[in-house]
Protein backbone atom coordinates (compact mmCIF):
# COMPACT_ATOMS: atom_id res chain seq x y z
CA UNK A 1 0.00 0.00 0.00
CA UNK A 2 1.30 3.69 -0.58
CA UNK A 3 0.52 6.60 1.45
CA UNK A 4 -0.03 10.07 0.40
CA UNK A 5 -0.50 13.34 2.25
CA UNK A 6 -3.21 15.95 1.65
CA UNK A 7 -1.84 19.74 2.06
CA UNK A 8 -5.09 21.00 3.36
CA UNK A 9 -3.94 24.34 4.69
CA UNK A 10 -1.44 27.39 4.26
CA UNK A 11 0.23 29.93 1.93
CA UNK A 12 1.41 29.32 -1.36
CA UNK A 13 5.13 28.39 -0.66
CA UNK A 14 3.86 26.52 2.20
CA UNK A 15 1.84 24.24 -0.10
CA UNK A 16 5.63 23.89 -2.17
CA UNK A 17 7.52 23.34 0.72
CA UNK A 18 5.19 20.85 2.23
CA UNK A 19 5.13 18.74 -1.36
CA UNK A 20 9.07 18.71 -0.67
CA UNK A 21 8.78 17.78 2.62
CA UNK A 22 6.82 14.80 1.99
CA UNK A 23 9.21 13.25 -0.55
CA UNK A 24 11.94 13.35 1.98
CA UNK A 25 10.22 11.69 4.85
CA UNK A 26 9.17 8.53 2.77
CA UNK A 27 5.44 9.51 1.34
CA UNK A 28 4.24 8.38 -2.06
CA UNK A 29 2.01 11.19 -3.07
CA UNK A 30 1.52 14.82 -2.55
CA UNK A 31 -2.42 16.09 -2.71
CA UNK A 32 -3.69 19.68 -2.91
CA UNK A 33 -7.02 20.17 -3.44
CA UNK A 34 -9.75 22.21 -5.75
CA UNK A 35 -11.91 24.80 -5.15
CA UNK A 36 -12.49 28.69 -6.15
CA UNK A 37 -13.92 30.32 -3.58
CA UNK A 38 -15.56 29.05 -0.03
CA UNK A 39 -17.04 30.63 2.66
CA UNK A 40 -17.58 30.40 6.25
CA UNK A 41 -14.75 28.80 7.98
CA UNK A 42 -13.14 28.13 4.69
CA UNK A 43 -13.37 31.93 3.64
CA UNK A 44 -9.43 31.33 2.98
CA UNK A 45 -6.92 32.14 -0.02
CA UNK A 46 -7.07 29.09 -2.04
CA UNK A 47 -5.15 28.32 -5.36
CA UNK A 48 -5.02 26.84 -8.64
CA UNK A 49 -4.46 23.04 -8.26
CA UNK A 50 -2.31 22.64 -11.23
CA UNK A 51 -0.24 25.48 -10.53
CA UNK A 52 0.39 24.07 -7.22
CA UNK A 53 1.33 20.82 -8.66
CA UNK A 54 3.59 22.10 -11.16
CA UNK A 55 5.39 24.15 -8.42
CA UNK A 56 5.68 20.75 -6.79
CA UNK A 57 6.92 18.72 -9.54
CA UNK A 58 9.71 21.33 -9.71
CA UNK A 59 10.81 20.37 -6.34
CA UNK A 60 10.04 16.69 -6.49
CA UNK A 61 11.45 13.70 -8.30
CA UNK A 62 9.84 10.27 -7.65
CA UNK A 63 6.21 11.31 -5.53
CA UNK A 64 2.71 10.96 -6.97
CA UNK A 65 0.98 14.42 -7.44
CA UNK A 66 -2.60 15.24 -7.36
CA UNK A 67 -5.67 16.75 -6.11
CA UNK A 68 -8.32 15.13 -4.02
CA UNK A 69 -10.51 16.27 -6.06
CA UNK A 70 -10.92 17.47 -9.18
CA UNK A 71 -14.03 19.20 -9.53
CA UNK A 72 -14.49 18.10 -13.14
CA UNK A 73 -17.67 19.73 -13.93
CA UNK A 74 -16.86 23.46 -13.12
CA UNK A 75 -13.84 22.98 -15.84
CA UNK A 76 -13.71 23.49 -19.48
CA UNK A 77 -12.33 20.55 -21.00
CA UNK A 78 -10.19 21.74 -23.70
CA UNK A 79 -8.24 23.68 -20.77
CA UNK A 80 -8.93 20.93 -18.39
CA UNK A 81 -6.68 18.87 -21.00
CA UNK A 82 -3.99 21.70 -21.45
CA UNK A 83 -3.41 22.30 -17.90
CA UNK A 84 -3.24 18.26 -16.89
CA UNK A 85 -0.92 17.52 -19.77
CA UNK A 86 1.39 20.92 -18.79
CA UNK A 87 1.56 18.75 -15.36
CA UNK A 88 1.86 15.78 -16.56
CA UNK A 89 5.33 16.94 -18.80
CA UNK A 90 6.84 18.75 -16.07
CA UNK A 91 6.29 16.17 -13.30
CA UNK A 92 7.65 13.20 -16.06
CA UNK A 93 4.23 11.32 -15.43
CA UNK A 94 3.26 11.51 -12.30
CA UNK A 95 0.26 13.26 -12.38
CA UNK A 96 -3.27 11.19 -11.12
CA UNK A 97 -6.44 12.69 -11.86
CA UNK A 98 -8.68 11.95 -8.59
CA UNK A 99 -12.66 13.06 -9.76
CA UNK A 100 -15.10 13.91 -8.22
CA UNK A 101 -18.30 16.40 -9.29
CA UNK A 102 -17.70 18.59 -7.20
CA UNK A 103 -19.21 20.33 -4.38
CA UNK A 104 -22.03 23.02 -4.57
CA UNK A 105 -21.17 25.23 -1.98
CA UNK A 106 -18.05 26.72 -3.73
CA UNK A 107 -18.81 29.97 -5.72
CA UNK A 108 -17.21 28.85 -8.92
CA UNK A 109 -20.65 26.82 -8.83
CA UNK A 110 -23.18 29.31 -7.05
CA UNK A 111 -22.48 32.09 -8.49
CA UNK A 112 -21.66 31.50 -11.90
CA UNK A 113 -25.11 31.97 -14.05
CA UNK A 114 -25.60 28.98 -16.07
CA UNK A 115 -23.47 26.75 -14.32
CA UNK A 116 -24.48 22.70 -13.62
CA UNK A 117 -25.53 22.48 -10.14
CA UNK A 118 -27.89 19.52 -10.24
CA UNK A 119 -26.21 16.11 -9.20
CA UNK A 120 -27.47 14.48 -12.62
CA UNK A 121 -26.28 17.35 -14.58
CA UNK A 122 -23.31 17.67 -12.66
CA UNK A 123 -22.57 13.94 -13.90
CA UNK A 124 -23.27 13.67 -17.03
CA UNK A 125 -20.57 16.58 -17.43
CA UNK A 126 -18.46 15.05 -15.36
CA UNK A 127 -18.54 11.50 -17.70
CA UNK A 128 -18.68 13.79 -20.95
CA UNK A 129 -15.53 15.43 -19.65
CA UNK A 130 -13.54 12.47 -18.91
CA UNK A 131 -14.51 10.96 -22.10
CA UNK A 132 -13.30 13.97 -24.29
CA UNK A 133 -10.44 13.88 -22.04
CA UNK A 134 -9.23 10.63 -22.85
CA UNK A 135 -9.88 11.32 -26.61
CA UNK A 136 -7.07 14.47 -26.14
CA UNK A 137 -4.54 11.77 -25.24
CA UNK A 138 -4.89 9.98 -28.64
CA UNK A 139 -3.03 12.49 -30.30
CA UNK A 140 -5.60 12.82 -33.18
CA UNK A 141 -7.71 15.28 -34.04
CA UNK A 142 -11.60 14.51 -32.82
CA UNK A 143 -15.11 16.46 -32.14
CA UNK A 144 -17.50 15.93 -29.35
CA UNK A 145 -21.29 16.00 -29.91
CA UNK A 146 -22.63 14.73 -26.36
CA UNK A 147 -25.50 16.30 -24.33
CA UNK A 148 -23.40 18.50 -22.64
CA UNK A 149 -20.04 19.00 -24.45
CA UNK A 150 -19.86 19.75 -27.86
CA UNK A 151 -17.11 20.72 -29.62
CA UNK A 152 -15.52 21.42 -33.20
CA UNK A 153 -11.72 20.07 -33.95
CA UNK A 154 -9.42 19.53 -31.21
CA UNK A 155 -6.01 18.38 -31.45
CA UNK A 156 -3.24 17.60 -28.79
CA UNK A 157 -0.26 16.32 -30.61
CA UNK A 158 1.78 15.08 -27.56
CA UNK A 159 0.37 12.49 -25.48
CA UNK A 160 0.52 12.30 -21.84
CA UNK A 161 4.23 10.64 -20.76
CA UNK A 162 2.77 6.99 -20.20
CA UNK A 163 0.19 7.27 -22.41
CA UNK A 164 -2.32 8.51 -20.18
CA UNK A 165 -3.18 10.06 -17.33
CA UNK A 166 -4.34 7.62 -14.46
CA UNK A 167 -8.09 8.83 -13.35
CA UNK A 168 -9.72 7.76 -10.03
CA UNK A 169 -13.15 8.68 -9.64
CA UNK A 170 -15.11 9.23 -6.54
CA UNK A 171 -17.92 6.59 -5.99
CA UNK A 172 -20.39 5.59 -3.80
CA UNK A 173 -20.50 2.49 -1.50
CA UNK A 174 -23.83 1.26 -0.23
CA UNK A 175 -23.83 -2.71 0.76
CA UNK A 176 -27.06 -3.34 0.86
CA UNK A 177 -27.87 -1.02 -2.13
CA UNK A 178 -24.61 -1.10 -4.66
CA UNK A 179 -24.72 2.04 -6.65
CA UNK A 180 -24.09 0.07 -10.24
CA UNK A 181 -24.13 3.62 -12.22
CA UNK A 182 -21.69 4.93 -9.93
CA UNK A 183 -19.71 2.25 -9.25
CA UNK A 184 -19.27 1.29 -12.99
CA UNK A 185 -17.85 4.68 -13.99
CA UNK A 186 -14.80 4.05 -11.97
CA UNK A 187 -14.25 0.62 -13.49
CA UNK A 188 -14.22 2.33 -16.90
CA UNK A 189 -10.87 4.00 -15.13
CA UNK A 190 -8.59 3.54 -13.00
CA UNK A 191 -9.15 3.26 -9.37
CA UNK A 192 -11.61 4.51 -6.98
CA UNK A 193 -12.03 7.21 -4.46
CA UNK A 194 -14.72 5.75 -2.27
CA UNK A 195 -17.64 6.99 -0.04
CA UNK A 196 -20.44 5.57 1.78
CA UNK A 197 -23.72 6.81 0.56
CA UNK A 198 -25.33 9.57 2.47
CA UNK A 199 -22.93 10.34 5.16
CA UNK A 200 -19.30 11.53 5.88
CA UNK A 201 -18.41 8.52 7.91
CA UNK A 202 -15.07 6.91 7.39
CA UNK A 203 -15.25 3.35 5.86
CA UNK A 204 -14.69 0.06 7.39
CA UNK A 205 -12.54 -2.32 6.55
CA UNK A 206 -15.34 -4.90 6.40
CA UNK A 207 -16.75 -1.75 3.89
CA UNK A 208 -13.94 -2.06 1.94
CA UNK A 209 -13.25 -5.55 1.63
CA UNK A 210 -17.64 -5.15 0.25
CA UNK A 211 -16.71 -3.16 -2.48
CA UNK A 212 -13.62 -4.87 -3.39
CA UNK A 213 -15.31 -7.90 -3.80
CA UNK A 214 -17.88 -5.93 -5.80
CA UNK A 215 -15.39 -4.22 -8.08
CA UNK A 216 -13.81 -7.27 -8.65
CA UNK A 217 -16.63 -8.87 -9.73
CA UNK A 218 -17.67 -6.19 -11.73
CA UNK A 219 -14.54 -5.72 -13.76
CA UNK A 220 -14.66 -5.52 -17.33
CA UNK A 221 -12.20 -8.21 -19.20
CA UNK A 222 -10.49 -6.05 -21.06
CA UNK A 223 -9.18 -3.94 -17.69
CA UNK A 224 -7.76 -6.82 -15.92
CA UNK A 225 -4.53 -6.72 -17.08
CA UNK A 226 -4.72 -2.52 -15.79
CA UNK A 227 -3.84 -1.35 -12.86
CA UNK A 228 -6.35 -0.13 -10.57
CA UNK A 229 -6.79 1.55 -7.48
CA UNK A 230 -8.51 1.70 -4.17
CA UNK A 231 -7.72 5.09 -2.38
CA UNK A 232 -9.45 5.58 1.06
CA UNK A 233 -9.10 8.87 3.41
CA UNK A 234 -8.54 9.31 6.56
CA UNK A 235 -6.18 9.73 9.71
CA UNK A 236 -4.24 7.38 11.14
CA UNK A 237 -3.47 7.25 14.85
CA UNK A 238 -0.11 9.39 16.00
CA UNK A 239 1.29 6.34 18.03
CA UNK A 240 3.04 4.78 15.10
CA UNK A 241 2.50 0.94 16.04
CA UNK A 242 -1.17 1.76 16.01
CA UNK A 243 -0.82 3.20 12.52
CA UNK A 244 0.80 0.64 10.80
CA UNK A 245 -1.60 -1.51 12.46
CA UNK A 246 -4.30 0.22 10.77
CA UNK A 247 -2.49 0.62 7.80
CA UNK A 248 -2.13 -3.26 7.48
CA UNK A 249 -5.75 -3.99 7.81
CA UNK A 250 -6.92 -1.41 5.57
CA UNK A 251 -4.36 -2.95 3.04
CA UNK A 252 -5.54 -6.73 3.81
CA UNK A 253 -9.16 -5.43 2.94
CA UNK A 254 -8.13 -4.24 -0.27
CA UNK A 255 -6.75 -0.82 0.14
CA UNK A 256 -3.92 0.10 -2.32
CA UNK A 257 -3.54 4.03 -1.01
CA UNK A 258 -3.85 5.59 2.04
CA UNK A 259 -4.08 9.38 2.14
CA UNK A 260 -3.70 11.34 5.29
CA UNK A 261 -6.70 13.82 5.60
CA UNK A 262 -6.36 16.62 8.04
CA UNK A 263 -9.65 19.48 7.17
CA UNK A 264 -10.46 20.95 10.63
CA UNK A 265 -9.97 24.75 10.21
CA UNK A 266 -9.95 25.18 13.77
CA UNK A 267 -7.46 22.78 14.72
CA UNK A 268 -5.10 22.56 12.02
CA UNK A 269 -2.79 24.39 10.24
CA UNK A 270 0.22 24.51 7.70
CA UNK A 271 2.53 23.90 11.13
CA UNK A 272 0.43 21.00 12.17
CA UNK A 273 0.85 19.55 8.59
CA UNK A 274 4.25 19.70 8.57
CA UNK A 275 4.94 17.98 12.26
CA UNK A 276 2.79 15.12 10.59
CA UNK A 277 4.28 14.98 7.30
CA UNK A 278 7.85 14.80 9.20
CA UNK A 279 6.68 12.09 11.00
CA UNK A 280 6.31 9.82 7.56
CA UNK A 281 4.15 7.21 6.88
CA UNK A 282 3.82 3.84 8.81
CA UNK A 283 6.28 1.28 8.09
CA UNK A 284 4.40 -2.16 7.26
Amino acid sequence: MKFGFISSFGTIDQHVALARETEEHGWDGFFTWDAISLGGEWAMPVYDPFAVLAAAAAVTERITLGAMVFAVPRHRPWELAQRALTVDRISGGRLVLPVGVGVTDDRGFTSVPGQATGLKERAELLDETLAWLERSWSGEEFEAAGEQIRTGPFRFPEPPVNGRIPVWPVGVWDVERPPTKNLLRALRWDGIVPQLRGTADDLTTNDIAALVEWLTAHRPDEAEDRPFEVILQGKLSSDPDQAAEQARAMADAGVTWWIESWWDPAKDSAESLLEKVRQGPPTL
